[in-house]
């Protein structure tokens, strides 16, 4: 079973920058795409963003469209997000996941960010 682990998070300003990674400690499926997630204190799981297989597809909410890049290194089983202008409602422990785009299969225990204002 693969399993994927979650890095970079921190505690940052507004404004700043982070880069996640997600490192799986295997090969995936290459029908997989990879997800990211974000879980802000008191509130659900939401959709962040997410990259296919191939890289030639990603999606984002709005919230970070334009901020948020998903990119991956399919050779060393790593998916990145790069996050931009940051703000304190980036809040939250991030969570990366794999599978398809309805139906994730694994997912990382996750990494907090914290960005204050």
């Amino acid at each position: 079973q693969v399993s994927l682990v979650e890095s970079g998070g921190g505690l940052v300003q507004a404004g700043d920058s982070l880069r996640l990674s997600c490192t799986a400690s295997g090969r995936l499926p290459n029908r997989y795409s990879t997800g990211w997630f974000r879980q802000a204190p008191g509130k659900e799981r939401t959709f962040v963003g997410a990259i296919s297989w191939s890289g030639n597809a990603t999606y984002y909410s709005d919230s970070v469209k334009g901020r948020f890049t998903a990119s991956r290194d399919n050779a060393n089983n790593l998916v990145y997000l790069q996050m931009n202008s940051l703000k304190p409602e980036d809040t939250g422990v991030y969570y990366c996941a794999a599978g398809g785009l309805n139906s994730w299969r694994l997912w990382g225990q996750g990494t907090q960010v914290t960005v204050s204002s």
